[in-house]
């Protein structure tokens, strides 16, 4: 049986992929790390909404982040992809919590 601290961190998680634009940032990331500016620009977010939800996502254990020079790099945790790290187009992603997976297939 997984102890509650377990189930706490896959509810906060389940919590921080509550949000599209969020879904969206995890999406992107499955093809490869990114900062802020790049994520911006793809997704055609403003920088600030963008830094925020990384910040959610950071919280929750979803993504990690480096810095590199004088930019933060973001990538999906390791410890939640659960396959297709290296991610086609049109391939499946999937997001493993350890209490529950799902995946993210692109349309």
């Amino acid at each position: 049986m997984k102890k509650r601290v377990e189930y706490e961190l896959c509810a906060t998680r389940l919590k921080a992929l509550a949000d599209p634009d969020r879904l969206r940032i995890v999406e992107q990331l499955f093809q490869g790390a990114m900062n802020v500016s790049e994520l911006s620009e793809t997704l055609g977010e403003e920088i600030v909404k963008i830094s925020h939800h990384l910040g959610v996502l950071r919280h929750a254990e979803v993504v990690q982040s480096q810095k590199q020079g004088r930019f933060v790099i973001y990538q999906l945790h390791p410890d939640v992809v659960a396959c297709g790290k290296e991610a086609t187009p049109n391939s499946t992603r999937r997001i493993d919590f350890g209490c529950c997976s799902f995946d993210l297939e692109r349309t």
